[in-house]
């Protein structure tokens, strides 16, 4: 009897062993990105958003003398470094414009778009305007207003690739500053 139990304890060991390295391997793996907005001078984050490579999210705003919506497309590559994609507005008004060899100007509707910009930002820190300035984030068609959450504060993007298993855990715990998307 005593021989029975130790191939089987072995064996036992043996599967245990590898389901063990399986999933640290699995855990391992690259999971996606995570982008953080959070207060320069410290407390919680604001937003946390699970991203994947390419995916965009993107920034709108109330241009402040002109009054016109602008929209700022970004995106992460798989280091979890920043890019700006995409910049739209309704007319060209201050600090609006494109910058020569960066993108291409088209017109799609009202708007003047430039697009093709993949232009690295890194990680970057913006100063949330007041209500009615309206910094919005877009992701996964949920809006967020940073402006409603924090008026006058600075805030740092900065995203971080995030392994699978981390990726997992925030599936079925998300951060409490991410928020639902829409269906």
């Amino acid at each position: 009897m005593d021989m029975l139990t130790r191939p089987v304890r072995i064996s036992l060991m043996i599967v245990s062993g590898l389901i063990l390295f399986f999933l640290v391997a699995i855990g391992m793996h690259p999971g996606g990105l995570e982008l953080d907005i959070t207060p320069v001078h410290g407390g919680k984050p604001l937003l946390v958003l699970p991203l994947q490579p390419d995916e965009h999210f993107t920034v709108r705003y109330y241009h402040s003398v002109e009054n016109a919506p602008i929209w700022e497309v970004h995106s992460l590559d798989e280091k979890g470094h920043i890019f700006i994609e995409e910049e739209r507005y309704l007319k060209f008004g201050a600090g609006m414009g494109r910058m020569p060899g960066v993108g291409r100007m088209v017109q799609r509707g009202p708007y003047e778009v430039i697009e093709d910009m993949h232009m690295p930002t890194g990680n970057f820190i913006l100063r949330i305007g007041s209500p009615g300035v309206d910094h919005t984030i877009i992701w996964r068609n949920v809006e967020t207003n940073l402006s409603a959450l924090a008026p006058h504060v600075a805030v740092q993007f900065s995203a971080r690739p995030v392994s699978s298993f981390y990726r997992t855990w925030r599936m079925i715990f998300p951060h409490a500053a991410t928020p639902r998307p829409k269906n």
